[in-house]
């Protein structure tokens, strides 16, 4: 575990220490998150820090494969490699559209080129284990085409939950640290090949969260924008595709091992995924209606953290609440790995989670308030799905 603090301690403290130099790089040149009637924000704020994360990753790898603890990681696997120019395509396409805003095929186009990359150097899904489902493995022409699936929807999910100072970079930061735990259990266990660049992603991935998070935190200094948003998703679709789509076997014992595959990566990122699938539903229903013919570009303020808001939280109140359902979620999953009993406990308490979220935020699928702060679909143009959400800059 050592080694991996020692990653975790450096990617945090040089994510924090080159901010400010993003910072005031994004001032001189006009990279400015500016106030409008769609963002909770009231001042202009300089974006794109994610540039500070993406060169703080690529320091921490650099120093990981000097270390001996990690020689087979980078010396027996290609995959260290293509995450390094995965992640570079991806920090290129979303620096562009915080410059400048591209259109979402234009984004969608660069988030596909960035999972290509990825499958090319081996950072693909083998197989996983369905619940009830067995074991499944994928043949050599689905294996791109899920890669990139998974890699849009990932980057797509942290872009959307990527609302309010402190949101994005305190959920991705709960939830890889505890798919590093997750990984790292399974290294122990013999069920994750030594060369496996996983549980390094996920803890280098929650390392440069901490370190933004200070600028982050309300009221933010900077905002990652796009450009750290898709950063980080591509980081966390690369983790979890090279541990889940890579585990073929089981632990003697522990039912969780079997579905955690294809489980954990969508109970740890649940709020985002969440918040991604309410707003398609909620756009596709407006265009049924005839107010916006867009359904994934239309930008609106009915995500679950402006819900939060309007039932009278504070911006921090908000985050922190998302924060505590992520670290919730992330702790019942766990909770089986270390203690060897409680399998049985999980479905129901999700369930349980699912339920009360539903019933107190009370999902607007029906768009009835589109008119309040949601409203204008057809008027509000700014790419969402495949463009990011630019509802606010967090």
């Amino acid at each position: 575990m050592t080694p991996y603090l020692a990653i975790l301690g450096l990617s945090a403290a040089a994510t924090f220490l080159f901010t400010f130099v993003a910072r005031s790089t994004a001032v001189r040149c006009g990279v400015i998150e500016r106030v409008s009637d769609r963002k909770v924000h009231d001042r202009p704020t300089p974006t794109a820090g994610g540039t500070a994360m993406y060169v703080a990753f690529l320091l921490a790898m650099v120093v990981a494969s000097r270390m001996h603890q990690f020689h087979d990681v980078f010396q027996r696997s290609t995959e260290p490699l293509g995450v390094v120019l995965g992640a570079t395509v991806i920090l290129g396409v979303g620096l562009l559209d915080d410059i400048r805003e591209v259109s979402a095929p234009a984004k969608v186009a660069g988030e596909v080129f960035a999972g290509s990359v990825l499958y090319l150097f081996g950072v693909t899904m083998f197989y996983f284990q369905v619940p009830f489902a067995g074991f499944i493995s994928l043949s050599a022409d689905l294996e791109p085409l899920i890669t990139v699936l998974w890699v849009c929807l990932i980057t797509n999910a942290i872009n959307l939950i990527d609302g309010l100072d402190g949101l994005a970079a305190g959920i991705v930061a709960i939830a890889a640290g505890a798919f590093f735990l997750y990984s790292h259990k399974l290294s122990q266990s013999g069920l994750l090949p030594t060369e496996s660049v996983g549980p390094l992603l996920a803890v280098i991935c929650c390392g440069v969260c901490l370190g933004f998070l200070p600028h982050n935190v309300h009221r933010a200094r900077v905002f990652m924008g796009d450009t750290g948003a898709l950063f980080l998703g591509l980081l966390m679709a690369s983790s979890t595709m090279v541990v889940g789509g890579h585990t073929s076997d089981t632990f003697s014992g522990q039912k969780f091992f079997f579905f955690a595959p294809v489980f954990i990566p969508f109970v740890i990122l649940g709020v985002p995924m969440l918040d991604t699938g309410f707003a398609i539903v909620r756009r596709t229903l407006k265009r049924a209606r005839g107010e916006g013919t867009k359904v994934l570009e239309a930008g609106d303020k009915e995500h679950l953290h402006h819900r939060l808001m309007e039932m009278g939280h504070g911006h921090r109140r908000a985050v922190v609440i998302l924060w505590a359902w992520t670290t919730i979620l992330s702790g019942l999953v766990l909770y089986p790995i270390y203690f060897k009993r409680g399998n049985e406990v999980i479905p129901v308490g999700i369930a349980a989670l699912a339920v009360l979220l539903f019933t107190v935020l009370r999902p607007r699928l029906d768009g009835a308030a589109d008119g309040g702060a949601g409203g204008n679909g057809a008027r509000r143009e700014d790419a969402l799905v495949g463009a990011g959400d630019r509802d606010d800059g967090g």
